[in-house]
């Protein structure tokens, strides 16, 4: 099982937010920086059970809710886009919210 850790302090805007998984997650150098590129690389990531741990939670929720409630609803939408094709779902998003 893989971990990668979030600092959501460091989540300001979108600009912060793609290049923050970009280096922790180690996307790939042609990532294109949006959401439909976010799903596919954590995808391709969560081929093996991946916990994706979003540090300050409670922090990126209050201050930046969108950018929060972008990563629970991509990060199960890249779920269901595997029980769709008859794999089992490997993403767990855990927060200290």
């Amino acid at each position: 099982m893989q971990t990668f850790i979030i600092k959501g302090k460091r989540l300001k805007n979108w600009k912060t937010f793609h290049a923050e998984f970009k280096k922790e997650m180690h996307f790939p150098d042609y990532y294109g920086e949006n959401m439909d590129a976010w799903i596919d690389c954590i995808d391709e990531l969560s081929d093996e059970p991946t916990i994706l741990q979003i540090e300050n939670g409670k922090y990126l929720k209050e201050n930046v809710p969108e950018l929060f409630n972008a990563i629970l609803e991509c990060g199960a939408f890249v779920n269901y886009r595997k029980i769709e094709v008859g794999e089992k779902p490997n993403l767990i998003i855990a927060t200290d919210y």
